[in-house]
């Protein structure tokens, strides 16, 4: 079944779309504070689907990413007790959020840049950081420093790589899907 590689070729029209560079900052903030889906999977077709524009929309994705993270660093500042913490009850995921706050006293700032630039969920340190009450101006500085490195190195790598690398994640994307499906659900059976 080739349902990744047919969701590849839409995406790599959607990021032709004159409204591309919108749907992308959207994207990159909402997932730094609710949504699921990283911006990479709408970067990197954008910046294979148009190479001159690729730091352009590196700097979107990373603006609007801190944008969203600053707004999760005041949900969990002022709102935790009546927003957030209904919500993580609801998912079940105190555990989980007990951990993040376990990792923000046990690392501090460096946690916030790690999230940032790994594929861990940012928007659970960026609420994090505002519950604990994390100096605003190093939140700052680490989301950015984390963002932007993750989404240069993307869009880069999606610049230097041009139609060989384009071709290259169309033959593979199939693979590195299910892959991510089947890595998904092992982590929710461990971590559930």
């Amino acid at each position: 079944m080739r349902i990744f590689q047919w969701m590849y070729d839409k995406a790599l029209l959607w990021a032709k779309h004159r409204h591309a560079e919108r749907y992308l900052a959207g994207l990159s903030f909402t997932e730094s504070v609710i949504f699921p889906i990283p911006p990479d999977v709408m970067l990197a077709p954008m910046a294979l689907a148009r190479p001159a524009m690729a730091w352009r929309f590196a700097w979107i994705t990373t603006l609007f990413s801190l944008f969203g993270g600053i707004c999760g660093y005041f949900l969990g500042l002022w709102l935790f007790d009546p927003v957030v913490l209904p919500a993580v009850e609801y998912l079940g995921k105190q555990e989980t959020f007990a951990k993040v706050q376990q990792w923000f006293t046990d690392y501090g700032v460096w946690v916030v840049f790690i999230a940032g630039f790994s594929p861990i969920p940012y928007k659970l340190f960026t609420v994090g950081a505002g519950l604990m009450g994390m100096a605003f101006v190093p939140f700052v500085i680490a989301s950015f420093v984390g963002r932007a490195s993750r989404f240069f190195l993307v869009a880069g790598l999606m610049y230097w790589g041009g139609e060989k690398m384009q071709q290259k994640l169309r033959d593979i994307v199939d693979a590195l899907g299910w892959g991510t499906v089947a890595l998904g659900a092992v982590l929710y059976l461990v971590y559930s």
